[in-house]
């Protein structure tokens, strides 16, 4: 049975659960540990399923979709494209689906804006193949019949804009890091505006690697309220997500937690005021994720934060009001 929570209306006019699984593993791959999990999610009422291409265990999911019991059409199924195949997004999103082994997918990202040559090398960012002209081979799919709604991953309201202004479609999603830590509110609005939903991506940081920078499922006012509630620090993250508006994809292998994650809370409205405030406190309003120390340039997967429009310095700290 699907677990009783919202869901949000794309402007394609298609639902998707606010609550999904999570794919990426840390690093490619994960295998039967991702069938596995994937599995569990269905089993306790998860309907909303998120991998990519770069994940590299489309196949696990979908034999745990196939042999979960759970209708196909019950199951909102997102997949992404890789940085590599933007010069070849048919293809791509075909062996995307092969690997599923779907019929059809429910929504299909550009995963980055960035483009990569086939053999993973950065392409300046006013080369060709540009996320526009990329953007448009993601509008032919529609015509397929194969995917029902497209969207975008890691996009600014600088790319947003120059995307909407040279484009036809408007992505129905944009699946961007989103916590207390990292609320990213001028960009939710700014989406709300358009009719682009918010989708968070590590949406309670990454425990494992936080090496030092702020943990706020241990701010005291998490704990508090989450102790209020008789609930979980990360019921606690994931139940302001989704009030706030924005669909949510924690990952957890821990059965028992995939099932706490699925269980949301009613928020007061001073206890959403007190974790939209978090990000305020010292240190804390930043990325929570490593991509920003992979280049000691500072760049990320080729480019700059200015011309990813993204208001940070080196390391992921934010530098102006977000």
């Amino acid at each position: 049975m699907a677990a009783d929570i919202p869901s949000f209306t794309l402007n394609t006019g298609y639902k998707m659960p606010s609550i999904g699984i999570g794919c990426w593993m840390g690093t490619p791959g994960g295998g039967e540990v991702v069938e596995k999990m994937c599995k569990d999610a269905l089993a306790v009422g998860y309907r909303h399923i998120d991998t990519a291409f770069g994940y590299a265990n489309e196949e696990f999911v979908g034999k745990a979709m196939r042999e979960s019991g759970v209708p196909r059409e019950e199951i909102f199924l997102t997949t992404k494209l890789p940085n590599h195949h933007h010069h070849k997004v048919q293809a791509s999103f075909e062996e995307s689906r092969a690997k599923l082994g779907v019929d059809y997918v429910d929504l299909y990202l550009m995963h980055w804006p960035q483009a990569f040559t086939e053999d993973n090398k950065p392409i300046p960012h006013d080369q060709s193949p540009t996320f526009v002209e990329t953007w448009k081979a993601i509008e032919g799919l529609l015509d397929t019949g194969k995917v029902r709604s497209i969207g975008v991953s890691n996009f600014s309201i600088k790319l947003l804009e120059v995307l909407l202004r040279e484009s036809s479609v408007v992505p129905a999603t944009n699946q961007v890091e989103c916590h207390p830590c990292l609320p990213s509110s001028d960009l939710k609005a700014w989406c709300d505006a358009k009719g682009i939903l918010i989708t968070a991506y590590s949406p309670l940081g990454r425990p494992k690697e936080y090496d030092g920078k702020p943990v706020f499922l241990d701010d005291p006012d998490v704990v508090s309220i989450a102790q209020s509630h008789n609930a979980t620090p990360g019921q606690v993250a994931l139940s302001w997500g989704v009030q706030r508006g924005t669909s949510v994809i924690p990952k957890s292998e821990n059965p028992e937690r995939i099932k706490q994650n699925i269980a949301l809370i009613k928020l007061s409205e001073e206890e959403m005021a007190s974790l939209d405030s978090i990000h305020m406190k010292p240190g804390m309003h930043r990325s929570l994720l490593r991509y920003h120390e992979y280049n000691p340039d500072g760049t990320i997967l080729g480019w700059t934060y200015e011309e990813l429009g993204w208001n940070m310095s080196k390391g992921g700290i934010v530098r102006a009001s977000d």
